[in-house]
């Protein structure tokens, strides 16, 4: 791009001086064969007006080109900085993975707790299940007159 930015100038020249010899050739074709010193004057003023405003385009255009190339290589390192899709797929499986591990880790401890404690209760109920069947076993033995005896039983009621 800078190689084309470096002709530009020596091209509008060129074309520059093509218009200028075709207004030459032009005026002295209606003129006849000579040329005065105030028309020669004033193409040399107009070829020096054009080749100045020339000049300030193409510093113009350069510097306009410059600037373009200089964001262009902020962009392309901002692009550079940005994760592919294929990063952040990944990185959003490997996050739900880890969830869904963590899950199934918490939900087999709950399982787990739920057995114990089912087996906990299981245990419990056989063992208030023997007790009381001691209770009544302990109570088909006692007898009658030993009741009578106690001094706990015989107390009046408050």
């Amino acid at each position: 791009m800078a190689r084309e930015i470096n002709y530009l100038p020596r091209i509008a020249i060129f074309l520059a001086g093509i218009a200028a010899g075709a207004l030459a050739g032009a005026r002295r074709e209606r003129r006849g064969a000579g040329m005065s010193a105030a028309g020669l004057d004033e193409l040399k003023s107009s070829l020096a007006n054009l080749e100045s405003r020339l000049s300030s385009q193409d510093s113009a255009t350069a510097e306009r080109f410059t600037k373009v190339e200089v964001r262009l290589e902020e962009h392309s390192a901002k692009l550079a900085e940005v994760p592919s899709t294929a990063q952040i797929v990944a990185a959003m499986e490997q996050l739900l993975s880890k969830t869904m591990t963590s899950l199934d880790e918490r939900l087999t401890t709950q399982a787990h707790s739920i057995e114990v404690l089912k087996t906990t209760v299981s245990q419990t109920d056989s063992l208030l299940e023997r007790v009381l069947e001691s209770l009544d076993s302990l109570q088909t033995y006692t007898e009658p007159a030993d009741l009578s005896d106690d001094v706990l039983l015989s107390r009046p009621a408050v």
